[in-house]
Formats: structure tokens, C-alpha cells, sequence
């Protein structure tokens, strides 16, 4: 599970300044207002950013096997890597998805801390003190019963 919480914050978008990376990079691709009238049928005219991995490029369109779509009032849509070829003049602008080692490590290092701070605001990694409880004396006990 800490695992899982550490991968989620470990990746960055970072504009596509020059050619288009080589297939098999995950980029995500806005898309403008001619792409969301054509592609609408396809994926729905809301569509803000596509996001997935890149199959192939030629000059005139972008596949791509689709891990989300964001939509433009907010939401996101996940895919399970369906295809969808893209219009090179659909696209307003590009994002190179990469792994960004100083966020998991931030993250990662703020997950276990708090993890450690639980468990030792709760007493649950032991350190805590036995008491043994004070014997009865049985003949002290009996005094005023007869």
C-alpha cells in the first residue's frame, strides 16, 4: 500500500519543446477545439488532454494506446489502453510524462514518517512500561466480614 501511495506522486508533465519522443514514451496531448468536434464521437466531446502511451507517429497523426482522457470541466476518464490515432492538427500542445526521482523520494520519506509517527503517538512499537498489579494481602481482607 505505501508502495502504491509512493508511484502516484512519482511522474511529471513536462512540455514537449522539440520533436515528438520515440513510441513507447507516455506523453499527453491537449487537444483544441476542432479535435474535440471531430473526435467526439470517439471519445466524447468534452475532451481536454488525452494522455497514454505512444505507438506510432507519422506526419499527419499521433496512435496512441489511451490511459486517460481529462475533460474539460474538471473529471478524468480512464482507459484501458484502447487505440486512438490523433490528428496532428487536433493537438494544441504536447507533455512528456517522466519519472521524477526527487518527488518519490519526498513522498516516500513523508509516507513512512507519518506511518512512524502513528505508530508511536499510539504506543504500538512498544517501549511501554509493565505494571504488575499490587497482591491483596488475604488475611487484611477478611477483617470485618465476621
Amino acid at each position: 500500500m505505501v508502495s502504491l501511495a509512493t508511484l502516484s506522486g512519482c511522474y511529471t508533465m513536462r512540455p514537449i519543446t522539440g520533436p515528438m519522443p520515440e513510441p513507447g514514451a507516455r506523453v499527453a496531448l491537449d487537444i483544441g477545439d476542432a479535435g474535440r468536434t471531430a473526435l467526439g464521437g470517439l471519445i466524447g466531446p468534452e475532451v481536454r488532454q488525452v494522455e497514454g502511451r505512444l505507438l506510432e507517429q507519422s506526419a499527419e497523426d499521433y496512435l496512441l494506446a489511451v490511459s486517460s482522457i481529462k475533460l474539460l470541466r474538471g473529471g478524468e476518464q480512464v482507459w484501458r489502453g484502447e487505440q486512438v490515432r490523433i490528428r496532428r492538427e487536433y493537438v494544441t500542445g504536447s507533455h512528456l510524462k517522466q519519472f521524477s526521482m526527487g518527488r518519490s523520494l519526498t513522498l516516500g520519506i513523508g509516507v513512512v514518517g507519518g506511518f512512524t509517527a502513528f505508530l508511536a503517538t499510539r504506543s504500538l512499537l512498544g517501549g511501554g512500561q509493565i505494571t504488575t498489579p499490587t497482591p491483596i494481602d488475604s488475611a487484611s481482607s477478611h477483617v470485618g466480614r465476621f
